[in-house]
This record gives structure tokens, sequence and C-alpha cells, in this order.
């Protein structure tokens, strides 16, 4: 197995670049990016997002976190963030692959009584009687995911809800972290529960360290370990993440969107806005429409 320094951190496999729209979700065949690499996805890990997998026919060699199984019936592998994994595909293997943002995520816990623990370890979960009801919901999904229908998002988000219940259903309660890297792991993603729910409130990065029981400087260090990025950006990410949406997605004014996000000075967060984006929010509206 690589080293832990030797494995890249991409936001969708092979690309360089951050996440390339506002959109909170990416789907995709398995044909669509695999057959690019000759079937074979090295191992790799995703710092910002989940993946559910769904392979519907065909063979796939499986490895996560130094795990490896073969798999050949339909099912669904999940993949939580920042887990190593590989794929290596039977040349035309079928079934799709889900990728889904860690804001989005907390959004669709908010739906649940309680957190969706099942996104947060692996598990290779069968389709078995449930094939065609799956396969269903995934090729609907990557209908309307490409497509730009009326209430595109509500359907998006219902489809992944129903989804996720069919998931939990199978799923057992999970168990307490078994090592101190899943540890370690577990608290990066309480971190990242922490900042989805007080991003607009501008709180200070002790407060954060306190609220996941960290100082400030060990908080950074696993940051740095698991996101490649301080705290602090990973912060400042959220709100672009959620600025970029806004200017792309509502018709708010640029004063409107600044008190939204909790800015005490338009000019500040345009300037904010400007040192992450380089370029200022009503460009980068401009740019949007212009692309649509």
């Amino acid at each position: 197995m690589q080293t832990a320094e030797a494995i890249p951190v991409f936001q969708l496999y092979g690309e360089q670049k951050g996440w390339p729209t506002p959109e909170l979700l990416h789907c995709e065949s398995i044909h669509q990016r695999s057959s690019l690499y000759q079937w074979h996805i090295r191992m790799h890990q995703h710092a910002e997002l989940a993946q559910l997998l769904y392979l519907q026919r065909g063979q796939a060699e499986i490895e996560i976190e130094g795990q490896k199984r073969l798999v050949r019936d339909a099912c669904i592998q999940i993949v939580p963030a920042l887990c190593v994994h590989g794929f290596r595909f039977s040349p035309g293997a079928q079934g799709y692959v889900l990728s889904l943002a860690l804001p989005l995520i907390h959004r669709l816990e908010a739906q649940f009584p309680q957190p969706l623990a099942l996104l947060n370890a692996p598990r290779c979960v069968p389709a078995a009687d449930s094939r065609l009801h799956i396969s269903t919901l995934f090729s609907t999904l990557q209908k309307e995911y490409q497509a730009d229908n009326e209430a595109r998002e509500m359907m998006l988000f219902s489809l992944l809800s129903a989804l996720l219940v069919w998931l939990r259903r199978q799923s057992p309660q999970s168990a307490p972290p078994k090592d101190a890297t899943e540890r370690r792991r577990s608290v990066m993603r309480l971190f990242a529960r922490q900042i989805e729910s007080h991003y607009r409130e501008h709180l200070p990065l002790s407060e954060y360290a306190r609220r996941v029981g960290l100082s400030v400087n060990y908080l950074n260090q696993l940051c740095r370990e698991f996101y490649n990025c301080s705290a602090l950006i990973m912060l400042h990410q959220r709100i672009m993440l959620e600025a970029k949406r806004s200017l792309q997605y509502t018709g708010m004014t640029i004063g409107q969107l600044s008190d939204y996000l909790g800015f005490s000075d338009v000019t500040y967060f345009s300037r904010f806005f400007k040192k992450h984006a380089q370029m200022s929010p009503t460009a980068f509206r401009e740019t949007v429409k212009k692309v649509n």
C-alpha cells in the first residue's frame, strides 16, 4: 500500500482543480471516468466529499484503507470522506458514482432523527432483491443531474433522500472508531459539522477547537493532515462555497449576500471574495451568466 504522503487528494479523481461548480453533488457513470484510466482508479482520497459507488453489472476489485475485496454482484460501496480507496473494474463495467459534498450531507442529515453515521465508515451493501429499485434511483438521479428541469434541486434532494433511507435500513448501528487514525477522522467530521452549523457566525477558531475538544494548534495539525490546509482556510472555503452558490442561484444583491453570510460590511465581504476568487462578486455573477 502507498504511504500516506503519496496518496493524492482529489475532489474528483484525476482533477487537480477544486470542486468544479457550486453544485453540491456530482453524478456520473462508472464508464465516464474509469474508461479514461483503463478501468483502474488508483489509490487516492477525497477531503471534502463522500461517495456512493453503485456497481450494477460487471466486476470490481475494491480497496479501502488497505482492505481488498472482489465484487461481482450488484452493490453500493460507501466511501467516506478522508478514506484512502481505489477501484479496478472489469472493462465495460456498468454503474454510477455519486459524489456528495459535505454541506449537502449535513443538509440531508437534518431530515433524519440521528446523524447519518452510515456515511462515516466504508461498507459494501448488496443490492440483492432491491437491484431494480436501486438501478432506477441512480439512473433517474443521473438524468436529473444532467438536465436543467424545473425544481431540479428539489428532485435531486428527494431522490438522494430515498437512496439514503434505503441504505440506512440496510445498515447496522455504527461501531465506535477502532484506531487512532479513525478517531482523528471522527474529530474532523465533527469539525466539519460545526463549520456547517456556524460558518455564518464567524466564530473564532478557538471556539471551534473548544467544541471539538482540541487545542487550536492540534486542530490545525489535523486539518493539514487530512485536508492539506489550515482550519481557517476550511472555514473560508465553506463561506466561499455559499457565496458562489448564492450568486449563481439567487437574486440576492451583494449587500444582502454580505448580511446573509454574517459580514458586518459589504466592502469587507467584497475584498474577502475577491481575495479567494480572484474576481469581484459582481464579476463572478456575470461570468456564471455567460457560461449558462
